[in-house]
């Protein structure tokens, strides 16, 4: 079964960056597509990012130009560097293969304060 490990959030000022991590195991992590997707309190999980097993990526609009999606095969782990932060970008963060297994690691929480 696929376990997955976030870690990386924290309080920070708008403006601030935070880089998260998310370790996968008991997957072909380097042959699938890999996601961060979080989910703000009220609002349904959205995906905010996403690479490919060849290093394609891709964002939703409301990050795009302020997050980098990357990962790290030799570690089966992927990363989101997240800068100019917004409070609006305060959530719960996950990631996850594209589409997405039916397990969920426990997240991480990222507060950017005004």
């Amino acid at each position: 079964q696929v376990q997955l490990v976030e870690s990386g959030g924290g309080l920070v000022q708008a403006g601030g960056s935070l880089r998260l991590s998310c370790t996968a195991s008991g997957s072909p992590f380097s042959m699938i597509v890999m996601g961060w997707f979080r989910q703000a309190p009220g609002k349904q999980r959205e995906l905010v990012a996403w690479i490919s097993r060849g290093g394609n990526s891709n964002y939703a609009d409301s990050v795009k130009g302020r997050f980098t999606i990357s990962r790290d095969g030799t570690r089966n782990t992927v990363y989101l560097q997240m800068n100019t932060l917004k409070p609006e970008d305060t959530a719960v963060y996950y990631c996850n293969a594209v589409p997405a297994y039916d397990n969920w690691g426990q997240g991480t929480q990222v507060t950017v304060s005004s």
